[in-house]
């Protein structure tokens, strides 16, 4: 639970690491709470909608945001560009890296696939191992 709110206490932190699990923990983290925020938003009447349907076996909803998913991912924003960075970090590569998600498809693609990677083992040079020694393989 603690890994989950870590990239919040480090709000504008750019430098250092961040394992898997810390990021992946945020990442769930936010998603759940921008999708409780976008519901606030359509039950209070501030700007959003919820909508659900059932067509020919078909079930699903439809959501958008107002204010508060706004100002939520607004204020976000910076934790979540800082621990991307970190995360990137973690496997050895510059937190500049972060722009290729800019291109359409490939660019994203590639950032997850960053992501899911495990970390250097021991130091690099962003700093020592977020998981402690130097140890070798993925769940060290």
């Amino acid at each position: 639970m603690d890994l989950m709110f870590a990239p919040l206490r480090r709000y504008a932190d750019f430098k250092g690491r961040s394992r898997r699990k810390e990021f992946w923990s945020y990442i769930l983290l936010w998603l759940v709470a921008y999708f409780v925020i976008m519901y606030l938003d359509s039950a209070l009447g501030l700007g959003g909608s919820a909508t659900g349907y059932a067509e020919g076996g078909s079930v699903g909803f439809n959501m958008t945001g107002g204010l508060l998913t706004m100002l939520f991912a607004l204020g976000t924003l910076v934790p979540n560009i800082a621990v991307s960075v970190r995360r990137l970090h973690d496997y050895g590569k510059s937190g500049w890296m972060i722009l290729i998600g800019l291109i359409p498809l490939f660019g994203w693609l590639y950032l997850l696939f960053l992501y899911v990677q495990p970390g250097n083992a021991g130091p690099n040079a962003y700093g020592p191992d977020p998981k402690g020694g130097g140890q070798e393989g993925v769940f060290a």
